[in-house]
């Protein structure tokens, strides 16, 4: 590195790159349903925020380790209020995410299709196989090939009022393209916090396989139902003295203006790594909110579902790494919705 690039990465607050951008752009579009985004910057790495309806909340979490180079210098603040070298330790500011995305895929080599995955994951467990989906690289892995022939990236970001500016090129020999994204200064953001006080208790904690849960989500989006109810019940004690079906533990209910449907979970391994129940547990949410997972679902292998007494639901969303190098690699998304005032 020359001495005119040094001096110029020292005054950028965040410098990023990465050989492929096909992972990070899969991550993003996992949170971009709606135009504008919330970029929290950190040493460990950054997150992308958004909202809806001041209802759900959805985070990425992106961590330094996914990338190949990271270097985050917190800016210091002018600001006469404050003393004149204390620094800004998160940077912050508002981003048009659907932008960002089509700038990362403006060579079409990031835009792959997600929709399939239902399918063949539905023909391999028909045809006896084996469920990709437990495999520790998970569906994600599709983005990747053995040769390097993925859209490099580098991105910048120089501080408050500076674009957040992309450097994007197929190969050393190809064509580049220079991107730069307007920043806003952010928003408040929602706060629905989980499991932070003492009075909200965790009613149900579970890990279930992702295509499980993206499977059913997909098959209502489309549909005329409206909201969706989460039913849990503790699993039944053993040996049971009577032969009276038992509640199921985790139910699926969607409901809409000409009819409904149900959809049980088996207490087994192969669908429900984990589960805790502490009491019968029913919650509706909005079901045009809770499909927004859908996306992030499909590039995820396993889901943490936890809801708490207030009905809070909080989904957390493993999306492994397929370039494992130690530390944080897996980024993984989370989404927090509240429930349906219903009387």
């Amino acid at each position: 590195m020359s001495q005119s690039q040094e001096s110029q990465q020292r005054h950028q607050v965040l410098s990023v790159s990465a050989p492929d951008v096909r992972y990070f752009t899969a991550i993003l579009r996992g949170v971009s349903f709606v135009s504008r985004a919330t970029v929290t910057i950190t040493v460990d790495g950054f997150t992308v925020t958004v909202e809806e309806a001041r209802t759900l909340l959805a985070t990425a979490f992106v961590f330094k380790d996914m990338f190949e180079e990271y270097a985050y210098h917190p800016e210091v603040s002018e600001s006469r209020s404050q003393p004149a070298s204390q620094t800004i330790n998160n940077a912050a500011f508002e981003i048009p995410l659907n932008t960002l995305i089509e700038c990362l895929n403006i060579f079409g080599t990031s835009n792959v299709s997600t929709t399939l995955k239902t399918k063949q994951w539905k023909q391999s467990v028909e045809d006896g196989g084996v469920d990709h989906d437990n495999d520790r690289t998970g569906p994600l892995d599709r983005y990747f090939s053995s040769s390097n022939t993925g859209t490099a990236m580098r991105m910048s970001y120089e501080g408050t009022g500076y674009p957040l500016t992309l450097h994007i090129a197929e190969d050393a020999a190809g064509p580049t393209a220079t991107c730069q994204i307007t920043t806003y200064e952010p928003e408040p953001q929602l706060e629905l916090p989980f499991d932070n006080d003492a009075t909200y208790i965790v009613f149900i904690k579970q890990i279930i396989q992702s295509s499980w849960l993206s499977d059913a989500l997909s098959e209502l989006e489309n549909s005329s139902y409206e909201k969706i109810t989460i039913m849990s019940n503790p699993p039944p004690p053993r040996p049971r003295a009577q032969r009276a079906p038992s509640k199921p533990i985790l139910r699926i209910h969607a409901a809409g203006p000409f009819g409904s449907c149900e959809m049980d979970y088996p207490n087994d391994r192969e669908v429900l790594e984990t589960f805790e129940c502490e009491g019968p547990v029913v919650f509706s949410y909005k079901l045009l909110h809770i499909s927004r997972t859908i996306r992030a679902l499909q590039n995820s292998t396993k889901t943490s579902l936890r809801v708490d007494n207030g009905g809070l639901l909080c989904l957390q969303l493993l999306m492994p790494s397929p370039r494992p190098r130690g530390g944080n690699s897996e980024a993984f998304t989370e989404f927090r919705c509240l429930p349906l005032d219903e009387v």
